[in-house]
């Protein structure tokens, strides 16, 4: 089975003339690629708001306090996870994503990461062509400016599981 080609996209808020638009993109693709997703997770520990975070800044705020005061009562601290079925959750994820050290949409069966935002600071996209064109004329018929450096992005083929890693 040839695997279908990949296009890899940075998505960091400060690429954004203002993050807004860098969640909207993330809801967006939240809702296009839900048949698809599997575990939509983050980690709870350390939530922080990005500076450059404007909108929703106090309602994001109390959120992450009250997750802070979830994760103290417990000895180990698990990934959280969303369901993406549920418009509150997904809202939830798309704001705290960019807060947490490390945040991660998988495919079914976790063989595809398709977002990651992580360190509070990177943040990436890899989409299979399919993904990319649902995505793409999503965003374009919500009115929403595609970033230029994503209209360029060339789709690369996976390496084959037997040539990753290492070397």
């Amino acid at each position: 089975m040839v695997e279908e080609a990949v296009t890899t996209l940075r998505a960091e808020l400060e690429q954004f003339e203002r993050p807004e638009e860098g969640f909207a993109l993330l809801e967006v693709f939240l809702e296009v690629a839900r048949p698809r997703l599997g575990a939509v997770v983050l980690d709870p520990v350390g939530l922080r708001l990005p500076e450059e975070m404007t909108d929703d800044r106090a309602v994001v705020q109390k959120l992450i306090d009250e997750i802070d005061q979830e994760v103290r009562g417990t000895s180990r601290v698990p990934e959280r996870e969303f369901d993406m079925d549920d418009e509150q959750a997904r809202w939830d994820y798309v704001r705290l994503a960019y807060s947490s050290s490390q945040a991660t949409v998988w495919s079914r069966r976790r063989r595809t990461t398709y977002f990651e935002a992580s360190g509070q600071r990177r943040a990436t996209y890899w989409l299979p062509d399919s993904l990319k064109t649902d995505y793409f004329e999503a965003l374009s018929s919500r009115g929403w400016a595609i970033p230029p450096d994503w209209l360029t992005a060339v789709a690369k083929r996976p390496k084959p599981w037997w040539k990753r890693g290492g070397r």
